[in-house]
């Protein structure tokens, strides 16, 4: 970045922070939390997660980056983009970019292992809504290890990264007893992350949402163990979560990653569908000491093993799990057969859980972009 270019981008800092001490109404994640009705959602998310230009309280440097129009970028199988690939493109985008860029995606299947790199922020890949394109990949963990095995990897500092109408698939085949199968999808670890109508198909360990703040809406996460994992702080909003039959004795949703006792992480999902062609499905694990996960107002399928949650062969960390539901519903939805350690919320204890509060929404979550 040159100096003129440094010098403009530190002066629009200033000048956001400014703007932001003299606003005397700043959005509250607590003011509104997510409706109890499902029908209600639409109305409230457009209330409540507005364009940069109507909103304050943004981060200054993410309020710098939406303070004029977005670099549009497009990929093109058939040549008459600005890139045939979405790798080439992802490239283009220099580390430290202080203004968003948009990778508008054209139909078709791109056969692409994707990187977006540390320090490439405020990047948005978005999908053509009337022909979703897929982005797909065969890496294992035998290959690459589990964590660099993502068709769509996003690195810790990538952060305001976005994902909209994408299918993201990994194509290594099910696991079959061999060692290192896990194969991902996807890997987040930047903060303050948004994927939106994106679907991730997967056997074991499909999405990796690794650390920051993130959310998920309208997404179709799929896949056998483990399949969403990570050690992030997210909200889930009305995402279907697709259990698909493994070869191990059980199938779990869930596993989440925080051996802190003090950390403030978690997994919450709200008004999500749990489905699939399995029955023997728990929600979650204690694959390490401290993890958190909270399901909230979701509609559970038959596939749900009555006790909902597991400890495997960890009985001390049912003492340090926070596994916890609230108002969930359908025939797997069994709290009084849930295990004794599963916290059953008052409407009190699950206020945090569900509101955008849980991922510090107010100073970054931003709608998806209407191209």
């Amino acid at each position: 970045m040159g100096r003129n270019m440094a010098t403009r981008v530190a002066l629009d800092a200033i000048v956001v922070t400014l703007l932001m001490f003299l606003v005397t109404k700043v959005a509250s994640d607590d003011a509104d939390p997510i409706p109890w009705d499902k029908l209600q959602l639409s109305a409230w998310f457009d209330k409540n997660v507005g364009p940069a230009k109507e909103r304050t309280g943004l981060d200054p440097a993410l309020a710098v980056a939406e303070s004029k129009p977005p670099k549009i970028i497009n990929v093109k199988q058939d040549g008459s983009g600005d890139f045939n690939t979405i790798g080439d493109a992802i490239k283009s985008v220099p580390r430290n970019n202080p203004y968003r860029i948009i990778i508008s995606i054209a139909g078709g299947t791109y056969v692409e292992k994707l990187l977006v790199d540390h320090y490439q922020t405020f990047l948005t890949l978005y999908g053509d809504p009337n022909d979703i394109p897929v982005l797909s990949y065969n890496g294992d963990a035998k290959t690459y290890g589990t964590t660099q095995s993502g068709t769509l990897t996003v690195e810790a500092t990538a952060d305001y990264f976005m994902a909209v109408n994408l299918i993201i698939v990994n194509t290594t085949p099910r696991p079959d007893g061999r060692l290192l199968a896990q194969a991902l999808a996807v890997r987040m670890s930047g903060k303050n992350g948004a994927y939106y109508n994106v679907k991730m198909h997967g056997y074991q360990d499909t999405l990796c949402d690794d650390s920051g703040y993130h959310f998920f809406k309208d997404c179709y996460i799929e896949g056998t163990v483990d399949f969403i994992f990570g050690n992030s702080k997210s909200l889930y909003l009305n995402t279907e979560l697709h259990v698909l039959e493994g070869t191990t004795p059980v199938d779990v949703i869930t596993a989440h990653a925080n051996e802190d006792p003090n950390a403030d992480l978690g997994f919450s999902f709200v008004h999500c569908s749990v489905t699939g062609n399995t029955t023997k499905t728990y929600l979650g694990r204690t694959w390490r000491s401290h993890p958190k996960v909270i399901f909230s107002f979701t509609e559970m399928g038959d596939i749900v093993n009555p006790l909902g949650w597991s400890s495997l062969s960890r009985p001390l960390y049912r003492k340090t799990a926070y596994f916890a539901e609230f108002k969930n519903r359908g025939p797997g939805a069994t709290p009084e057969q849930r295990a004794s350690y599963v916290k059953k919320l008052s409407d009190a204890d699950a206020k945090p859980f569900i509101s955008l509060a849980h991922i510090n929404a107010s100073s970054w979550l931003l709608p998806p972009p209407k191209l």
